[in-house]
């Protein structure tokens, strides 16, 4: 998580106007959600990719355990998608048959579960092409000229922000346990859980509080008032972004 935020902010997109970026990643994104095909899905995922690792300069092995967490969710997803139970003969079925049931793949079914695979892989590939080369800060002043509420906006910059007080408390304390051999046994290690669970609530809602008095001492005023980066306009990324998305419109409707 935390190299992630650092790449948002030292990537060779990082001064490409943020609303390029995101109007980019949400177009492709929509297109992705509506082509019937998966080839399209398939293109967006080497697409962007090819746009996060060779154009914005992310490590392609950063990328790629990136994509190995969302992949081995939808693996096993699509796995339940493409199995099918019958007690009856079906066209196409191939499998196991067990006292007159049979528990196997339909031509489909294996269909239906690479369509649902490459569909979500496309879209998680749209929201870290966005996620890794634009910072937080950068997409929620996007959303503020889109007159998103202020409310939902505070709501989202608290929630980034303590992500990172909750992962820098559990590293420290962990960190604390490991030196005074908490994890050395089975029996050693669940009760160091349960007081790292325990320690964790405590010190986050201690933090959320000084954190909240902080706020008050400073005049806050229900909204989150920052300083937004003025960024100029990329017409490179912009014909290109458009060029992709025409091209992905163009093939959806000849698919």
């Amino acid at each position: 998580m935390f190299r992630l935020d650092q790449y948002a902010y030292n990537n060779r997109l990082q001064k490409v106007h943020p609303g390029e970026k995101v109007a980019f990643a949400l177009v492709t994104l929509l297109i992705v959600l509506a082509a019937p095909r998966p080839l399209i899905a398939a293109l967006v995922i080497v697409m962007m990719a090819g746009a996060a690792t060779v154009i914005a300069g992310i490590p392609f092995r950063f990328y790629l355990k990136l994509m190995l967490v969302p992949f081995s969710f939808l693996a096993a997803s699509a796995t339940m998608i493409a199995l099918t139970i019958s007690h009856q003969p079906q066209a196409g079925l191939r499998g196991v048959t067990i006292w007159g049931w049979t528990l196997g793949v339909t031509p489909e079914g294996l269909y239906l579960a690479a369509r649902v695979l490459l569909k979500s892989l496309g879209a998680t590939a749209c929201l870290y092409f966005l996620s890794l080369t634009t910072p937080v800060v950068d997409i929620l002043a996007v959303l503020r000229r889109a007159r998103v509420p202020a409310l939902l906006l505070d709501l989202i910059t608290l929630t980034y922000r303590f992500i990172f007080v909750l992962l820098a408390t559990v590293n420290d304390t962990y960190t604390a346990q490991v030196s005074r051999l908490g994890y050395a046994s089975l029996c050693s290690s669940y009760r160091s859980l349960g007081q790292l669970a325990a320690s964790l609530f405590i010190k986050t809602y201690r933090r959320s509080q000084e954190l909240f008095t902080a706020l008050t001492a400073r005049g806050y005023q229900e909204e989150l008032v920052v300083l937004e980066t003025v960024y100029p306009f990329s017409w490179t990324f912009l014909c290109l972004g458009a060029l992709f998305d025409l091209f992905l419109f163009f093939l959806m409707l000849l698919t």
